[in-house]
């Protein structure tokens, strides 16, 4: 079962994954969830047709009523599950990973992550150890027309006044294209004034332009010259799955995650001064500062979307934001949308007269910071040490959250596991010096590789 990693399912077809698998998967999590309805939704890749018939057959077997949205992203899938009552929701996706591999992302009632327990006995009926006895009363229903509702939900969430702008939209023939022409209509009709220059737009299971990936290096300078080619005010792009949107500024220079995440907490507390914001721990002075600025609360929170979510509603926070690219919205679940954070970025330039040229251009002259720079070693634990033992007596402050982090004042960086792979990440940050981030980088480099 090399397919279940820690919050969701991936791996290679045709041996991690397959349609039989696929449709195990789905009968026990029908048995555990103990659902009478779950909305079904799919990407574009090829093989994903296929996959979902197999998990609609394996959750009818079930006695289960199948919302089925057809194509369509995995936001899309967390309206639905709440906005219909569905007791669950799935999602037939491998978002940006490589054209041999597929996936599925399992949400309970609500569109809650499903607790750790839940996950593991889904396993574990899949495994086979256990019969699961069929039960009677399946079915399956188009439910491709929940989209006007989500749209109508995301545009109320975002609220008025924005435009005049000229946006490239990179949709890298992923799933993003059909939901972000009816979005833009929605909007349209609701006044904003958007000039959209879209490319890569048909969805398109050969990604015939390479993986949506854009957090790859290689990946952005198509996007950042069209955005320079267009005279674009910015550009997005969007992974496979569209929950997770990367922006340009109108230079074509790449937005950094946590600059992002500290537009988005300037935006929210505009309107809600006072409210809570989460974020990760890995680069955080940026978004502190925003949230300080707004007066907020920020609370840290370890990265991954179960762990976000879960502080989220516990601190009944309006935003919550990952420097990975993924954003959580009260007003939509907790969940994380790709499609709220332009726009929310649009609505912050619009009401400001600031361009995001302008904005992140401050955000990176006060906050400079390394990317996250990944270190493949083969003891974790022993290497960790090793950097705490030798930089934690000069910190000011050391934090677990997750991973070390440690603040020395003027920079600071944090050092993590991978959730996913077996690497180390690191992040160095430092106030208004990029000469620090550089020696920083080199010192705990040093330290790691030593």
């Amino acid at each position: 079962m090399s397919a279940f990693k820690t919050y969701d399912i991936r791996g290679r077809l045709g041996t991690d994954l397959t349609e039989t698998i696929a449709h195990r998967i789905a009968r026990a999590f029908a048995t555990v969830i103990g659902a009478e309805a779950v909305v079904l939704a799919r990407d574009c890749r090829e093989s994903s047709p296929a996959l979902a018939d197999a998990v609609a057959a394996g959750l009818m077997a079930q006695g289960v009523r199948v919302l089925d949205l057809g194509l369509a992203g995995t936001e899309e899938m967390y309206f639905a599950t709440a906005h219909l009552g569905a007791g669950g929701g799935i999602c037939v996706t491998a978002s940006h990973n490589p054209r041999e591999y597929n996936g599925m992302k399992l949400v309970g009632r609500g569109a809650v992550p499903l607790p750790d327990a839940a996950f593991a006995r889904i396993r574990s009926l899949t495994e086979g150890g256990e019969a699961i006895a069929a039960a009677p009363g399946g079915a399956r229903e188009d439910r491709s027309g929940i989209r006007a509702d989500y749209v109508a939900h995301v545009a109320a969430l975002v609220g008025p006044g924005i435009g005049p702008l000229r946006l490239v939209m990179n949709a890298g023939n992923g799933a993003a294209g059909p939901t972000l022409d009816a979005l833009a209509e929605g909007l349209a009709a609701r006044g904003a004034r958007l000039d959209l220059v879209r490319m890569h737009h048909a969805p398109d299971g050969s990604f015939p332009n390479g993986i949506p990936n854009p957090l790859l290096p290689e990946n952005r300078p198509v996007t950042a010259k069209a955005v320079q080619a267009a005279g674009a005010d910015f550009g997005v792009a969007f992974d496979g799955d569209f929950d997770r949107c990367f922006l340009f500024d109108g230079e074509g220079g790449f937005v950094d995650g946590e600059h992002v995440v500290a537009l988005l907490a300037a935006a929210h507390l505009a309107g809600e001064p006072g409210a809570t914001i989460i974020h990760d721990p890995r680069v955080i002075w940026a978004v502190q500062d925003a949230v300080r600025q707004g007066g907020g609360r920020s609370v840290l929170a370890p990265t991954g979307h179960v762990f976000l979510k879960a502080a989220m509603r516990r601190e009944g926070a309006v935003y919550g934001g990952e420097m990975s690219a993924h954003h959580y919205f009260r007003g939509f679940m907790a969940c994380d949308s790709g499609m709220i954070p332009w726009l929310m970025v649009a609505r912050l330039a619009s009401r400001s007269g600031r361009s995001l040229t302008e904005m992140v251009g401050a955000l990176r002259h006060d906050f400079p910071s390394s990317g996250e720079i990944n270190f493949r070693v083969r003891d974790l634990p022993a290497v960790v040490a090793r950097v705490e033992a030798e930089l934690a007596p000069s910190a000011r402050n050391t934090d677990r959250t997750d991973g070390l982090s440690l603040d020395f004042g003027e920079w600071r960086l944090n050092l993590r596991a991978s959730n996913t792979e077996p690497l180390l990440r690191l992040n160095v940050e430092a106030r208004g010096d990029a000469g620090l981030v550089a020696e920083g980088v080199a010192r705990v480099r040093q330290l790691i590789e030593g």
